[in-house]
């Protein structure tokens, strides 16, 4: 069995040992993973991990939504020269935030603005290069708002050149229909699948079509069950696809034979790992 976690953050300062986090998680069956670089002092790191361990490690770059206010046009030219020099999967992780209020000093118009006008400069990179791109987006915690989905979608439709995956997917049906069918996108779940009171994302896992779904951890974020609350790590992807097959009413192993395939044809540069 080969799964692939599509979607972490290596680079973060709450990892010690990489070469450990690796053995660890291929004992869980998870030999490879994409790390995103998503801030400007993050780049040269997530891109040195890569070059050390290219067995289990594969990168993307980008700017992160909530980092707009502290981003330079001299950043934006030094991705795009990272990104063409080294070749990434995807740019990645990007997108929109409404959740988080505004950098204090600025409103919420023009945080929001920004986010907007990087996410397209990304986009617009993506498609110059040839590359997918993933996508956060969240908005704001009352469950009725839509408007940060509703924007990036927007944009992404600007671009039908690059495929977006909507990372750490907790949407409704209606909306992952809408990424399938007008954008050829994809969307991945995460640990928030093993928690408790996640009926409605596991109501849409289970029904997702087989070549529409990957899975991720974002580690070190959202352990799942039963780590919850941890440092998470590529490995436990495994959870994710295990409780997927519970969903789905099928093996693990068929689970890690779809999504290994989705990933490797919405990634660059995975069929070779």
């Amino acid at each position: 069995m080969r799964l692939i976690d599509t979607h972490c953050h290596l680079v973060s300062e709450k990892y010690g040992d990489i070469a450990a986090v690796r053995e660890e998680s291929r004992a869980l069956g998870v030999p490879h993973c994409i790390s995103q670089g998503t801030h400007p002092r993050d780049w040269e790191p997530q891109l040195a991990l890569a070059a050390q361990f290219p067995d289990f490690i594969t990168s993307c770059l980008a700017i992160h939504p909530m980092d707009v206010m502290e981003v330079s046009e001299e950043d934006i030219s030094t991705l795009e020269r990272l990104c063409r020099e080294h070749p990434q999967a995807a740019i990645g992780e990007t997108g929109l935030d409404y959740f988080w209020d505004a950098p204090e000093g600025h409103s919420e118009e023009v945080y929001h603005a920004r986010q907007r006008a990087f996410l397209e400069r990304q986009f617009a990179l993506a498609e110059s290069l040839g590359l997918n791109i993933s996508l956060h987006t969240r908005d704001k915690a009352d469950g009725v708002s839509t408007a940060c989905f509703d924007d990036a979608f927007a944009i992404a439709k600007n671009f039908p050149k690059v495929r977006p995956v909507f990372h750490c997917f907790i949407g409704s049906q209606a909306q992952a229909e809408a990424i399938f069918s007008e954008l050829d996108g994809m969307v991945s779940f995460t640990g928030l699948l093993t928690f408790k009171k996640t009926e409605a994302v596991q109501a849409v896992a289970a029904w997702v079509p087989d070549d529409r779904f990957m899975v991720e951890t974002d580690a070190p974020f959202l352990s799942p069950a039963p780590y919850r609350g941890k440092i998470n790590i590529p490995g436990r992807t495994r959870f994710v696809a295990e409780k997927l097959a519970e969903l789905r009413h099928c093996t693990v192993e068929d689970i890690a034979a779809l999504t290994t395939a989705n990933a490797e044809r919405f990634f660059r540069g995975l069929s070779d790992k």
